[in-house]
């Protein structure tokens, strides 16, 4: 990770900007902190709008989103952990919507103008954050331990080459199907589904006709929007930690 990554601070970015940073920190589950020109609306067992104004907004890693104006401690306007964040472009506006089901309720924070963005990844404890060690580290335990992944799974190859880029760990399973791992030392977002779908593609064209390829996702846990896409691209998700 570079260290434009691990810490972003921007002022006064366009809207295309924060929104591509504040989607890239939901994703990597890093925390994020906008200022700026801002509505609020919030619909669950009540509704409730706040007009244009300067607010402050955070989102955690957990899922929690605060919503803070100048005065006073606590937020006018919240949603808890393990709620789902999303960031959406929406007609020139920058909208980060956060949702859960039970019960169901919407918070939709609609920013026109951001003065200030900071992302960081702050790696404190916590379910999905204390995470030690690499992906090579991650790797060896694999190889060391290939039933980590399941029952009869054999390496065979390690940063196989494919056209969309090298696998991290190319083997097949006790059926004598293809399975490519793709390892990620933290929680991971839609990206790497996308990064993972790419790899078998590559690999379904490569090799020949006929060839079913296991795609795996490898990490200590996944967004819920990444497992969904994983269900739907029919790609799997094994949870390790290095």
């Amino acid at each position: 990770m570079t260290a434009t990554e691990e810490t972003v601070a921007l002022s006064e970015p366009s809207v295309e900007e924060a929104y591509g940073r504040l989607a890239g920190a939901i994703d990597r589950g890093a925390l994020a902190t906008l200022f700026g020109e801002c509505t609020v609306e919030y619909d669950g067992r009540a509704a409730s709008s706040l007009g244009p104004g300067r607010r402050h907004v955070m989102c955690k890693p957990d899922g929690t989103v605060l919503v803070h104006t100048d005065e006073g401690q606590k937020p006018v306007n919240w949603q808890p952990p393990g709620s789902e964040q999303e960031a959406r472009l929406e007609n020139g506006a920058l909208e980060l919507h956060s949702r859960r089901e039970n019960p169901d309720e919407e918070l939709v924070v609609r920013f026109t103008d951001i003065a200030h963005l900071a992302v960081f990844e702050t790696g404190d404890d916590g379910a999905n954050l204390s995470v030690a060690g690499t992906e090579e580290d991650m790797k060896r335990r694999i190889l060391e331990e290939p039933e980590l992944i399941e029952p009869g799974f054999r390496p065979l190859a390690t940063e196989r080459s494919t056209p969309a880029g090298a696998v991290d760990v190319y083997g097949e399973d006790r059926e004598g199907r293809v399975v490519i791992l793709e390892l990620k030392r933290r929680r991971v977002g839609p990206d790497a589904v996308g990064q993972l779908n790419r790899y078998v593609e590559a690999l379904e064209r490569d090799l020949h006709a006929g060839v079913e390829v296991r795609g795996i996702l490898v990490a200590p846990s996944v967004t819920d929007r990444a497992r969904r896409l994983l269900a739907t691209n029919g790609r799997e998700f094994v949870s390790l930690s290095p």
